[in-house]
């Protein structure tokens, strides 16, 4: 069984990771959080957008927990991955005040939920999760980014 010990170590990386990731950003220009890091358009503050809109979902709606601003669907129309990049009309500080709202409804859900907690993740081939997969899911996510931040 996974304990509370384990949960807490988990919730903790976390939320250092989603401080690395916004460190990643400190001292930067405007150009350089907003270039281009791939052929898909991947940008720094996209990173931090793509974080936000998938934790939202994952410590939201997959605990029927959901955040409560409205966020785009991974299935709206437009530029398949948009989530990745910062337009030109989402500012610097709504991107990065939004990761730290979802990240504040993370942390809610988090200390909520027991660390087997069930939810459902309809995009999954095995959908019934716990709160326990998520968590090492958005911990491996967010580290894989801050990585790719630099």
């Amino acid at each position: 069984m996974i304990d509370d010990v384990a949960k807490e170590h988990l919730h903790r990386t976390l939320r250092e990771m989603r401080g690395a990731m916004l460190w990643k950003l400190d001292g930067l220009s405007e150009y350089d959080v907003r270039r281009p890091l791939t052929p898909t358009g991947t940008n720094l503050l996209g990173l931090v957008k793509h974080l936000s809109i998938w934790g939202s979902r994952y410590f939201g709606e997959v605990f029927d927990r959901p955040f409560p601003e409205p966020l785009p669907r991974w299935n709206d129309a437009g530029e398949p991955g948009s989530d990745l990049w910062a337009t030109e009309h989402e500012t610097r500080e709504q991107i990065i005040s939004l990761y730290r709202r979802v990240g504040e409804h993370a942390d809610t859900t988090i200390s909520a939920l027991a660390i087997d907690s069930p939810g459902y993740v309809p995009w999954w081939p095995r959908p019934d999760v716990k709160l326990f997969a998520v968590l090492v899911h958005m911990l491996t996510e967010t580290s894989r980014h801050a990585g790719h931040a630099g």
